[in-house]
């Protein structure tokens, strides 16, 4: 009996053992890079990658991952040509002679108009070309850096010098971008008053029909200029608001690559610019004013303290002063607030009226928020909606924290 137990546990062990040597092989790569079957596996050919025929090394943006592309930011597009005036016969009327006086003050306007629209597409040229040369530069010290270089090449440091005068053109052009805003924003004013003149002309006496369908064509005229005008500021103030934040990252990212290129080592972007980008998306765009379809209010004003009210109630409302002391004042407090920029319409008259409310609403809240914006606000930090309030006998814009 012992005999037989023992020859039991021996053959146990090496079943035991034969298992262990058959899953190591099977489970286990060969250190030799033969198939452990001993079989010969079929040879798959696959196809080189079409940067591996370039001469030249394939690198992310500034040595970055692909994930963090570092590029300049998108100009706007648009281009704001002026339709022209309708040529309009004389009456002989006083009215008459006011309409054909108002007539040539709008186009002296729109030949500004398209003059600022020529210099804007030539400051985009400008800047393309700036950003273009200034890239190039950096994707030159940054390749030479990760290849491998000496601490303080003065190769480099030339290159660095170029990248740094693009630079400062790029800054030139975002100031020549802050001139043209400030010479539209006189035209808006401009264009402002030349419509309410329109419209005021309506109550003159002692005018003929032909009067008034001449003034009628003149209001249409004016009123297009004034929303043309409109959009030309809101596409610059975007455009410096994008700019201004991209020059002020690359200023930071020279100042890490001067250090890189002191020490023969590449490091990337700014630390500072490294923390930008992990965090939350910032819009774009700045946010389109919206209202519900069904005619009730999209943003619930009852019952909550506006930070701001601004009334429109006549054409030129000096609110800037004190809607940064307000702002300000909330930001100290709280530093990660919000708000609602809401354009508050009065829910009577008629129909004609409601609209022309609601059009003159929704170009006053762009006013305020492009204002918000020209102080430092992030506009992905305001969130923009209209209502109706029968309490408000004008145009007004509440701003609340959020």
């Amino acid at each position: 009996m012992s005999s037989r137990a023992g020859f039991s546990i021996a053959m146990s062990a090496a079943l035991l053992l034969g298992g262990c040597s058959f899953m190591s092989d099977s489970l286990w790569p060969s250190l030799t890079g033969d198939d452990p079957s001993g079989e010969t596996p079929e040879k798959i050919a696959i196809a080189a990658a079409p940067s591996e025929g370039s001469a030249q090394p394939t690198l992310s943006p500034y040595g970055q991952p692909s994930s963090l592309p570092n590029q300049p930011p998108q100009l706007g597009t648009g281009s704001f040509e002026a339709p022209g005036v309708t040529p309009f016969s004389t009456t002989g009327t006083f009215v008459g002679q006011k309409t054909q006086q108002m007539r040539g003050e709008l186009q002296q306007l729109q030949l500004r108009l398209n003059a600022r629209n020529r210099q804007l597409q030539q400051i985009r040229v400008s800047t393309t070309q700036n950003s273009q040369r200034y890239h190039g530069t950096m994707a030159a010290i940054n390749t030479r850096l990760q290849l491998g270089t000496t601490p303080g090449n003065p190769v480099l440091i030339n290159q660095w010098n170029q990248a740094q005068a693009e630079l400062d053109r790029i800054a030139i052009d975002i100031a020549a971008m802050n001139s043209l805003a400030n010479e539209v924003a006189a035209d808006s004013s401009m264009s402002a008053f030349l419509l309410e003149s329109a419209r005021a002309t309506y109550g003159l006496s002692g005018a003929i029909d032909e009067d008034h369908r001449q003034l009628a064509i003149l209001e249409d005229e004016t009123n297009r200029t004034v929303v043309l005008i409109d959009r030309l500021l809101n596409e610059l103030s975007e455009d410096v608001s994008r700019q201004t934040t991209y020059l002020s990252n690359e200023r930071g990212n020279l100042t890490t690559l001067s250090l890189a290129i002191k020490n023969g080592e590449i490091y990337g972007q700014s630390l500072a610019n490294r923390a930008y980008l992990s965090a939350a998306p910032m819009a774009s765009q700045a946010p389109a004013l919206s209202s519900s379809a069904a005619g009730r209010s999209s943003f619930a004003i009852e019952n909550r303290r506006p930070l701001v009210v601004i009334r429109f109630d006549r054409p030129d409302v000096a609110y800037e002063q004190a809607l940064y002391n307000a702002v300000s004042r909330a930001l100290q407090q709280r530093p990660e607030a919000q708000f609602n920029l809401v354009a508050v319409v009065p829910a009577q008259g008629s129909a004609a009226s409601n609209a022309q409310n609601q059009t003159a609403a929704s170009r006053q809240a762009q006013r305020v928020l492009r204002t918000l914006t020209d102080m430092g606000l992030p506009p992905s930090r305001v969130a923009l909606s209209s209502t109706t309030s029968p309490a408000a006998a004008t145009n007004e814009v509440h701003i609340y924290v959020r």
